[in-house]
């Protein structure tokens, strides 16, 4: 809890410096957020450690035994350098040149391979959704999307056998075991919260009063699988309050990008909305059975300090769009109106 609420303070107070910097310079200054990205990289592997309940090393330890996932800040750098890199194709009008997106694609495959490398492949799978969702709303054309989905298809083969070791494949499998013989392994996570959320019903035991969260029934119900909390205690009307909240703000950062007069302020946006949206889909997804469990928190919910923040810190970044566009709009609003009276 005390870890926990300092990251959280840490994050409202990094989102409110985000906010009131002008997200124009932070876009000008890109190269900055490029070298605290590759620093953070860097650190995993010179002091990466495997934390309990985890299998992959993206953590390093801090003094009075705290741990921290570069990673998830690494999605703020991230968002700020291909945001630039997609203002500046677009201003080339390069951004449905073949050779612009070849590059905008190695640009997001160097945090994807770094991460991997890691074993976090949750989090590179959020960046390479990052990377479409951003990607498509500059303007990249469908039919770069449209081959590019075809070529993971035709990959699968090469995929499951190659780059998937045997626990990646018996997370698949367990989606489909019928029989219920993986219960006792790969799928028992997944079907003992399937059971935490259906014994809530309705309305939940009440905060604190769920039998099987006080007696950790499901592993990890803090981090990865704190839904299944939500399930027990605050039944099916407190889980979609929970959905509503997220969808809630989705559609406010959506609202803002849309009001934005430029590619680098709305990138910057759905660069945020794609880095949510995903991890709550997945999230719900492997929590419910629909997805295998590769280690993706629920945003603003589950534990885990520097999900948190990070995810603070891009709502800093949406709000700095929303109020320094707002206000150039009208700064120019008021000068034509100026122009037009002394006319």
């Amino acid at each position: 809890m005390k870890s926990q609420f300092f990251a959280v303070m840490i994050g409202i107070v990094g989102a409110i410096l985000f906010s009131i910097v002008d997200y124009t310079n932070m876009i000008r200054f890109w190269y900055v957020a490029a070298i605290v990205g590759v620093l953070l990289a860097a650190s995993v592997f010179l002091f990466g450690i495997t934390v309990a309940g985890t299998d992959d090393t993206a953590w390093i330890s801090l003094p009075g035994g705290i741990t921290f996932q570069p990673s998830e800040l690494i999605k703020i750098c991230f968002i700020i350098t291909f945001s630039k890199h997609l203002s500046y194709l677009s201003e080339k009008n390069l951004i449905q040149n073949i050779k612009g997106v070849i590059f905008l694609f190695v640009h997001a495959l160097i945090p994807v391979a770094i991460i991997h490398i890691q074993g976090d492949d949750g989090s590179a799978l959020i960046f390479l959704m990052m990377f479409a969702v951003m990607s498509f709303t500059a303007g990249v054309q469908i039919r770069y999307f449209v081959g590019a989905i075809c070529g993971c298809l035709a990959c699968i083969p090469i995929i499951w056998n190659f780059v998937m070791n045997d626990e990646h494949r018996n997370r698949i499998i367990a989606l489909f075991d019928l029989d219920g013989n993986a219960l006792s392994d790969y799928g028992w996570q997944q079907y003992q919260g399937k059971v935490s959320i259906a014994s809530g019903g309705v309305f939940g035991t009440g905060l604190g009063e769920g039998t099987r969260v006080q007696n950790n029934i499901v592993p990890e119900q803090q981090n990865d699988f704190i839904f299944t909390v939500a399930g027990e205690e605050l039944g099916f009307v407190g889980c979609l309050f929970l959905i509503l909240i997220l969808i809630l703000l989705m559609v406010k950062i959506i609202t803002v990008a849309q009001n934005t007069n430029d590619v680098a302020g709305a990138s910057i946006c759905y660069g945020l909305f794609g880095m949510l949206s995903t991890q709550t889909l997945i999230n719900l997804g492997m929590v419910l059975g629909f997805l295998p469990v590769i280690g993706i928190t629920l945003p603003f919910f589950s534990q885990g300090g520097t999900s948190a923040m990070s995810m603070f810190f891009g709502v800093g970044l949406v709000q700095s769009v929303y109020l320094h566009n707002k206000l150039d709009i009208d700064d120019r609003l008021s000068f034509a109106y100026k122009e037009l009276l002394k006319d």
